[in-house]
């Protein structure tokens, strides 16, 4: 987010008011969407704030982590289209989760790309960090580096799956990193991809994915960039770009307790800025 934008939410947030620096269809929203999040902020196009709860509380952030994964590799400007195999070196020894990306599986590293985005693919996103030049432990010092150089200096990154609790940030911090994300048109176009098909091994059939973002088949919803995550220290989380009324919205919702929580605050949002606009 450039400096201008980000001075003006901050301004607006310290003056304990939700008035924005522009006059936009969500100025000076009247009472509170009674969200159940822990943390939450939410922008509008300008950067000026709609509404912040807790915005500077450090938390784990689950695979939120998998936007910064994302623009390492595209900033790296590797081969989009080599074929990368999966390993056993890429299998989750923190939480054990299982994949169906078995070891042989070949897939490209766009393709894992999309799979990490989109149905938050642990294996893919693994994959992509231990193909990086270096191996993962350049990989995760260059997200680091990017988080510095975004100004995100409560933020710190593990590993590239956001499997490890280690990868913490705050909603403030997931603010800018939204805003980064945004400037990557292949970004945008798979975390808002609602299905894929890929054919990892030859002569067997293709796997079909599906993007975590249940909003995505909402149609009262134009969702332009999305991800959520989910481990248990990190609760359910959700960060998203829409368009409300004319206006493009940036959301945050950390620690969500309940599966559908982060969509049910979404949703009550949505209905709060609508009904005070």
């Amino acid at each position: 987010m450039g400096a201008i934008r980000w001075l003006g939410w901050c301004f607006s947030l310290l003056l304990g008011s939700h008035v924005a620096a522009n006059e936009t269809p969500f100025t000076g929203l009247k009472g509170q969407p009674g969200l159940r999040s822990a943390s939450a902020i939410v922008l509008d196009s300008d950067g000026n704030l709609i509404y912040g709860k807790d915005v500077d509380t450090i938390r784990p952030i689950a695979s939120i982590t998998k936007l910064m994964t994302a623009m390492i590799v595209l900033d790296a400007d590797l081969q989009l289209e080599e074929k990368i195999t999966i390993t056993r070196d890429d299998r989750d020894r923190i939480k054990q989760t299982r994949s169906r990306l078995t070891y042989g599986a070949k897939l490209t590293r766009k393709e894992l790309l999309l799979l990490a985005l989109m149905s938050s693919e642990n294996r893919a996103a693994k994959a992509l960090g231990r193909a990086f030049p270096g191996g993962t432990k350049q990989f995760v010092a260059a997200m680091n580096t990017k988080a510095n150089s975004l100004g995100m200096h409560d933020s710190r990154f593990a590993d590239p799956a956001g499997l490890d609790a280690g990868n913490v940030s705050t909603a403030s911090d997931l603010a800018r990193m939204l805003e980064a994300a945004e400037a990557y048109p292949l970004i945008t176009q798979a975390s808002t991809t609602t299905r894929i098909e890929v054919r990892p091994w030859q002569g067997r059939g293709p796997l079909t994915y599906g993007n975590t973002n249940r909003l995505l088949n909402n149609a009262s919803w134009d969702i332009m960039l999305s991800k959520t995550g989910f481990i248990r220290e990190a609760g359910r989380c959700l960060v998203m770009q829409a368009n409300i009324e004319g206006e493009d919205i940036s959301i945050i919702l950390l620690n969500s307790f309940g599966k559908l929580t982060p969509y049910g605050d979404s949703n009550r949002l949505r209905r709060w800025m609508l009904a005070n606009s």
